[in-house]
């Protein structure tokens, strides 16, 4: 079963985050990424940058899915 630690860590090594959290029950798994990498990205663009980052995992079936809330830090700091 995977861990969401491990999601965190494949994404922490394909994009600097300010705060990163993944839950999950080993299946299905939510994401809350904030990066500043996401200024100027709308929203589908930046779940491409994350689905991109775990391209191989997905594509091995090691992982299934993944839903994420992408933010900027901005965003993040004005949802409070």
């Amino acid at each position: 079963m995977l861990d969401p630690k491990q999601i965190e860590t494949w994404i922490a090594a394909g994009l600097p985050c300010e705060l990163l959290a993944v839950e999950g029950d080993g299946h299905h798994f939510e994401a809350v990424i904030v990066s500043s990498e996401f200024a100027g990205l709308n929203r589908v663009k930046r779940q491409q940058r994350i689905n991109a980052i775990l391209k191989p995992r997905f594509d091995s079936g090691e992982l299934h899915a993944l839903s994420m809330k992408t933010l900027t830090p901005e965003e993040w700091n004005a949802n409070g």
